[in-house]
């Protein structure tokens, strides 16, 4: 799942002429739904969206606030094109959501992030029609968000790199084989006689029967 998340001072979408939805202050988010999402990936785009601090806090600081903390409007616009491949020039699709499918889970999603926050500031435009989007970014502030793959062991991007590290470095050591050390620690130790003084000499003497 693909989310284009844009920090916005008003938003709204128009269908036909007749404007259907509208939000001030707040965060407009256009979501693209992927063939392999799941519920997993759904939780976790909405968790991100209303969590993502792009909002400055009362002293001013950047980049301290998200949508909540804030108590501020969100617009959701579903956008398959943001599933696009390209072959050569031409946009291609296929790794999008079908449309019979994606709309219920389209349904799914607002559902969770109006449970999430409040629901009356959650608007969103119309599934499936011709939109024209109007936009007034503030700042411009433009984030993008991606949810891990589905089958990822975590969701942490740092656990991910530390996993993915480790992982190399396994690849290495079994490139190279045993180390000398370790070959040196496996290898037993023979006893040289003849480099033995004198008197080592004579103990190994005596032991003998």
């Amino acid at each position: 799942m693909k989310a284009v998340v844009q920090r916005v001072t008003r938003a709204s979408v128009t269908v036909g002429g007749e404007q259907i939805s509208a939000i001030g202050r707040g965060i407009c988010v256009l979501l693209g739904i992927s063939l392999e999402d799941t519920q997993k990936e759904l939780e976790h785009m909405v968790r991100k969206i209303l969590n993502l601090r792009v909002f400055e806090d009362e002293s001013g600081k950047h980049w301290s606030k998200s949508v909540m903390d804030k108590q501020y409007e969100v617009l959701c616009v579903s956008q398959f094109t943001l599933q696009c491949v390209l072959k050569g020039h031409k946009p291609d699709f296929h790794l999008a959501m079908p449309t019979e499918q994606a709309e219920g889970f389209y349904n799914n999603f607002l559902e969770q992030l109006r449970k999430a926050y409040r629901p009356e500031l959650v608007k969103d435009g119309k599934f499936g029609a011709f939109m024209q989007v109007h936009i007034q970014n503030d700042g411009p502030v433009t984030i993008e968000l991606e949810s891990p793959a589905p089958g990822a062991a975590t969701s942490d991007p740092k656990q991910l790199s530390k996993l993915e590290k480790q992982q190399q470095r396994k690849e290495k050591t079994r490139a190279k084989g045993p180390s000398e050390s370790s070959k040196e620690r496996n290898t037993p130790r023979k006893e040289d006689r003849s480099a033995s003084s004198g008197a080592e000499g004579d103990v190994s003497s005596e032991r003998e029967p």
